[in-house]
């Protein structure tokens, strides 16, 4: 039965960008549900659904600053997007974020639901948290940037495969795709400190868990310090070598003379020219020099 008395009375806003092809794409039939949600907190909802990759970002710079709440359903990805977005025009609005990739990296470390509709009531509940993000030569990361071994897995492991096994499709894929590993010279300035060998992977971040394959101690990531974490493999000369590596990341023992392992809040970094890294699984070419830092408490996560 219709009330005719009823009134719609909505003192915010929300913007949605929508990736529909994310993970399985099952949340397109949650859509409905998520907007409802949203609208029974007081929130009018303005939806934008993606059609390639970058829209999120454009989406979130050019119309973020109108709204009260930006929030983004799809994987790590879409969220670094969104989040780029907005920090690229230092729009500071609180975003909500349905994690429906698939593995979802940031949701288990920060211990959102994964569970869509239960991942809407909470965004809709209003609570928020602060997190570090970090600024990576002209983009932004919300938990890792890296290169060489493993850091290209999260863009270019089949999606299919992802859907199937999660963290394992990663694993499989760095195996089948082992020919790739050379190793990369770098020289980090970590505030006078200087790291520079011959590296196979190197990461800054901010997460317990790193390409969908190696994992920190947990008691030793806080994502609201003003630090991030800096992990880089050097280049094993022997078997034995690699042995000792191998044992250390999944002894999570970094103490071996093989890994450099250490905290910061600002770096510069010089390396080779054209040398890829992943930021939260997207890929980027940045310069040969540049600068990272960390922009404290930036991401004010509604959820």
């Amino acid at each position: 039965m219709n009330d005719s008395s009823m009134t719609l009375d909505f003192n915010k806003k929300a913007l949605l960008i929508i990736n529909p092809v994310s993970g399985k794409k099952l949340v397109l039939k949650h859509i409905p549900y998520i907007i409802r949600r949203l609208m029974d907190s007081d929130y009018l909802v303005t939806t934008c659904v993606t059609s390639r990759r970058g829209e999120a970002t454009e989406l979130a710079a050019a119309l973020g600053r109108d709204y009260d709440l930006v929030c983004c359903t799809g994987g790590d990805g879409t969220l670094n997007e969104t989040l780029t977005g907005l920090a690229r025009e230092d729009i500071r609005v609180p975003i909500g974020y349905i994690p429906c990739g698939s593995t979802n990296d940031f949701a288990v470390f920060h211990g959102l639901a994964t569970d869509i509709t239960k991942a809407a009531d909470n965004m809709a509940s209003g609570e928020r948290r602060l997190y570090d993000i970090g600024r990576f030569d002209k983009a932004y990361f919300s938990y890792v940037a890296a290169f060489g071994a493993f850091s290209w897995l999260s863009y270019t492991t089949d999606q299919n495969l992802k859907n199937k096994l999660g963290h394992t499709a990663y694993i499989i894929d760095g195996i089948k795709d082992a020919y790739k590993v050379r190793p990369v010279h770098m020289r980090i300035d970590a505030g006078g400190t200087v790291y520079e060998d011959d590296y196979i992977f190197g990461a800054v971040c901010n997460s317990t868990s790193i390409a969908g394959t190696i994992e920190l101690p947990k008691e030793m990531v806080d994502p609201s310090d003003g630090i991030f974490e800096v992990l880089l493999i050097k280049m094993p000369k022997t078997l034995a070598d690699l042995d000792m590596i191998i044992r250390s990341i999944f002894n999570q023992d970094y103490t071996c003379p093989l890994v450099d392992f250490f905290q910061a809040s600002r770096l510069s970094i010089e390396n080779e020219p054209g040398l890829e890294w992943s930021l939260d699984g997207e890929c980027i070419v940045p310069e040969d020099r540049f600068e990272f830092s960390v922009i404290p408490k930036f991401l004010n996560l509604q959820g």
